[in-house]
């Protein structure tokens, strides 16, 4: 497997993308890009981009805060992220910063693009695809947030959505999941959810264990989630993954 860091800016800002994809040949392959949760660029998501490229695709792991920033608690997580939702239109910028880096990779066929994202990085994934920008087939929500961007008449989103959600998650209570199914069917998106039972916020990651705030892994919500997943990526991109 190849790994690379491949520098993009969004303005003044220098961001580090984690690029990851199976050798030896030159061929251009779908993309997926993947978005990282509210504490940065982490091993998490870079373990995801190598599995990914382990499929067959050509992986991109956002750098949505610069520099490779992260957070190393909950209060710098919380501050990374909060500018971020209080300026949907300066997230939507840089994410369609990370977008142009990852569609002008050589080893990207850049009409076949996809994004998943993990809770922050699942908003990220909704608000790219609703930014609808070329080349964009399909985008997966884990456990994101379903805030809606507000940036005015949202033109309609050609890209397959699908959302993968904690039915007990409080960070995205049932009323919000309503709310994003409305939202989606409203743009004429092709969109799915799955909500898993007795699962709540974070259930991928198997390091969460605060059942005090909702936030709890589930290993069986996490293997159906990525079966789904693949299932999802193997029809919008049109590709028969390798594994």
């Amino acid at each position: 497997m190849h790994t690379e860091t491949v520098e993009y800016t969004d303005g003044d800002i220098t961001c580090k993308g984690y690029v990851a994809y199976s050798q030896p040949d030159d061929e251009k392959r779908p993309c997926v890009i993947i978005s990282h949760a509210w504490g940065g660029q982490d091993d998490f998501v870079r373990e995801k981009a190598n599995k990914l490229a382990e499929l067959g695709f050509t992986a991109f792991a956002l750098d949505n805060y610069g520099q490779g920033r992260c957070g190393a608690s909950m209060d710098e997580n919380g501050k990374l992220m909060q500018p971020f939702m209080d300026d949907r239109a300066m997230l939507r910028k840089r994410l369609s910063a990370g977008y142009m880096a990852a569609q002008a990779h050589p080893a990207v066929d850049s009409e076949r693009m996809a994004i998943i994202g993990y809770c922050f990085g699942g908003l990220c994934a909704l608000d790219l695809a609703r930014a609808v920008p070329n080349g964009l087939q399909g985008a997966v929500s884990f456990h994101g947030l379903f805030y809606p961007a507000n940036l005015g008449a949202q033109a309609d989103i050609a890209a397959k959505i699908l959302i993968l959600h904690g039915f007990d998650d409080p960070m995205a209570p049932p009323a919000e999941a309503l709310g994003i199914a409305k939202e989606l069917t409203d743009a004429k998106a092709d969109w799915q959810l799955h909500a898993y039972g007795h699962t709540g916020h974070a259930f991928t990651n198997p390091a969460m264990n605060m059942p005090e705030n909702g936030l709890v892994f589930n290993a069986t919500a996490d293997k159906r989630s990525w079966q789904s997943m693949k299932d999802f990526l193997a029809e919008a991109l049109a590709w028969s993954y390798s594994s």
